[in-house]
């Protein structure tokens, strides 16, 4: 059964858990990157306040924007609705997923390179690799 399909929930509360799902994985991944909102506003050619509402799901972003911000945040269009359910729900991190992105959401803060590859080779000789 489609998203058009389903007559429980108003088409407009589905688009809503969508595009909520969407802003997170945007700032999911522009946080990840190591990028501020005004870093993302200006590669896509926004003010602030609009890159902000997008990941807040204020305001809907087009398919033309999001395949922007896609570029900017070299991912693929499609990487944004990975976890949504056919009924437009999203699914909940598991914990290893939360922690994993805490960590690299960490490392893109660290400024001093010589930090970062300390970190970096720590994690390489307790991987075993």
């Amino acid at each position: 059964m489609g998203l058009t399909d389903q007559q429980d929930e108003p088409q407009s509360q589905r688009a809503t858990m969508v595009d909520k799902h969407v802003g997170r994985r945007i700032r999911e991944r522009r946080l990840a990157m190591g990028l501020s909102q005004q870093q993302l506003a200006r590669i896509i050619g926004v003010t602030y306040q609009q890159e902000h509402k997008y990941e807040r799901a204020l305001n809907r972003i087009s398919a033309g924007r999001l395949f922007g911000v896609a570029q900017a945040l070299a991912v693929d269009p499609a990487w944004f609705f990975e976890g949504i359910s056919e009924q437009g729900e999203a699914q909940e991190l598991a914990p290893r997923q939360r922690m994993c992105l805490e960590l690299v959401r960490n490392f893109a803060l660290i400024k001093d390179e010589k930090q970062r590859e300390a970190i970096s080779s720590m994690a390489r000789s307790l991987a075993g690799s």
